[in-house]
C-alpha cells in the first residue's frame, strides 16, 4: 500500500505496519545527488511486503555536513520531536510504526524518539541501512547503490577520491570540525570502481535483512530490527 495515494476508508484500523524511509538532504561528494540518503531508504521501503509504505522524511539531522552548500539539517532534537509526534500520530490507527534510516547521524535522535514511543506504549521500531564493510560517506557504497537505483543521478565523470582512512582514525577531526575538515571533496571512500551489479547485490541485502528484521519484529534495547 502506498499511504499517500490511499483514500482513508481504504486505511484499515490497527492492522498495518506503517514504514516511514527517514533520510537527509546532504552532501555526497562532487558526484552523487543531496538527497541520496533518502533515495536508498525510500526505495527500501518500496520493495518491503506487508506494510504500508509513507512518504519520506527527506530532512535529517545532518549538522557535519554543513561546510557544504546544498546540506540542510534540522538538527537532532527537532527531529527527535519530529520523530516522536509522527509516532503518536500514526499509532493511533496503525498497528505497528517501523523508521527506515537511511542517514547514521540520524541515529541518536531515532533510539531517543523510539524509546520514548515504547515507553508510552507504542509499537515502534528503527531499521538502519547500513551496509556491513561499506565505506563511510559517498564512496564506493552509496555510489554502486545510485547506480542500481538512480543512474541517470550519477555523474561518475565527476568521481573523486576521498579521505579513505578508518571512520575511527577520523572521528576527532569529524567531531571537531565536521565533513569539511576530513576531506575537502565531502567523499569518505573511493567511489572508484562502483558498479550497478554491485550496487543491486548491496541494496538486494538491503531489502533482505529488512524484511527479515520485520518478520521477527524483536527490537533491540535500542529500538532497533536486526
Amino acid at each position: 500500500m502506498d499511504l499517500a495515494r490511499t483514500p482513508w476508508p481504504d486505511v484499515p484500523r490497527d492492522e498495518l505496519t506503517v514504514a516511514v524511509p527517514v533520510g537527509s538532504l546532504e552532501q555526497h561528494g562532487p558526484h552523487l545527488p543531496l538527497d541520496t540518503d533518502t533515495r536508498i531508504a525510500a526505495a527500501v521501503v518500496g520493495a518491503l511486503t506487508g506494510v504500508a509504505c509513507a512518504s519520506a522524511i527527506e530532512y535529517g539531522a545532518s549538522g557535519e555536513h554543513e561546510g557544504f552548500p546544498g546540506t540542510i539539517s534540522l538538527g537532532s532534537a527537532a527531529l527527535e520531536l519530529l520523530l516522536v509526534e509522527y509516532g503518536r500520530s500514526a499509532c493511533r490507527w496503525a498497528r505497528r510504526v517501523v523508521f527506515v534510516n537511511g542517514h547514521g547521524g540520524n541515529g541518536p535522535a531515532l533510539v531517543k524518539a523510539v524509546d520514548l514511543l515504547r515507553y508510552e506504549g507504542r509499537d515502534v521500531a528503527w531499521i538502519p541501512c547500513a551496509v556491513p564493510g561499506g565505506d563511510a560517506h559517498a564512496g564506493r557504497t552509496e555510489t554502486s547503490m545510485l547506480l542500481h537505483l538512480s543512474p541517470e543521478d550519477v555523474a561518475m565523470d565527476r568521481v573523486e577520491v576521498g579521505n579513505r582512512a578508518p571512520i575511527s582514525e577520523l572521528m576527532p577531526r569529524l567531531r571537531a570540525g565536521g565533513v569539511l575538515a576530513a576531506t575537502a571533496n565531502g567523499v569518505l571512500g573511493d567511489p572508484r570502481g562502483a558498479s550497478a551489479e554491485e550496487g543491486r547485490r548491496l541494496f538486494d541485502d538491503l531489502v533482505d535483512r529488512a524484511r527479515e528484521a520485520l518478520s521477527a519484529w524483536a527490537p533491540l534495547v535500542d529500538g532497533r530490527l536486526m
